[in-house]
């Protein structure tokens, strides 16, 4: 099992005013795929996406990750936990500005002790066609290249799962669509499970599930539909 949610749920806001995102949520990969889940702007995809990544934590409700509850872990494990094997990729890239874009894609290697991170780094970017852009910094890279520097950087430890949050939201469709492309190319070439949040039904069509979030609720859509009837 590569990912296992059951029944999440999770709420913002004081007692009394509470806000409810997610309302029982749960979803399962058994092996390397892709699952697009589709909803409407402020639907909790964004936040089921920081609950898997386990960059937040549910009000209530589990999640395993290969095999591991991430309830178990202290926030040191879960760090190295998260680091080696779960990756994102966000909307608005969160690249460090005052890092080239080799430094960028070196970081999480370096963080975590893996050797020759300067050779795992160039070879990523000349995956994603950025071989001649390893010096330059995030503001002198254009949105597309941003986005694939940070799609090398979130395969620079090998994840086995990879989420993805609107990463074409804030690129035009010609760039969106080569970012797609790159996405979905390297999940299969590399073995990863990918789960992609967007709004974009022909990037939904081009996965093997899809599920449509709405009223804090995922829903199963078959193979011929991208919206729920």
């Amino acid at each position: 099992m590569i990912l296992c949610a059951h029944d999440l749920r999770k709420s913002f806001g004081e007692t009394g005013q509470e806000i409810r995102i997610l309302n029982g949520v749960s979803l399962k990969i058994e092996h390397p795929e892709t699952v697009a889940i589709m909803g409407s702007s402020g639907c909790g995809k964004s936040t089921l996406i920081s609950l898997l990544a386990g960059l937040e934590a549910p009000d209530s409700g589990e999640i395993r990750i290969l095999n591991r509850d991430l309830r178990a872990f202290s926030p040191a494990e879960l760090n190295s936990f998260r680091a080696r094997n779960i990756a994102v990729i966000f909307q608005r890239f969160h690249l460090l500005d005052h890092l080239t874009a080799l430094e960028n894609v070196r970081l999480p290697l370096d963080l975590n002790g893996i050797s020759k991170s300067d050779q795992i780094a160039d070879s990523l970017l000349k995956r994603v066609g950025l071989g001649h852009r390893l010096n330059h910094f995030p503001d002198q890279l254009s949105r597309g290249e941003c986005q694939r520097v940070a799609i090398a950087r979130a395969l620079a430890m090998k994840p086995k799962i990879l989420l993805a949050d609107e990463p074409t939201g804030s690129l035009d469709v010609k760039t969106g669509k080569e970012v797609t492309d790159l996405i979905m190319d390297l999940a299969t070439t590399e073995n990863i499970a990918l789960l992609m949040a967007t709004h974009d039904s022909e990037i939904a069509k081009r996965c093997h599930r899809r599920f449509y979030m709405n009223s804090g609720l995922l829903t199963s859509l078959p193979l011929t539909q991208v919206e729920p009837v």
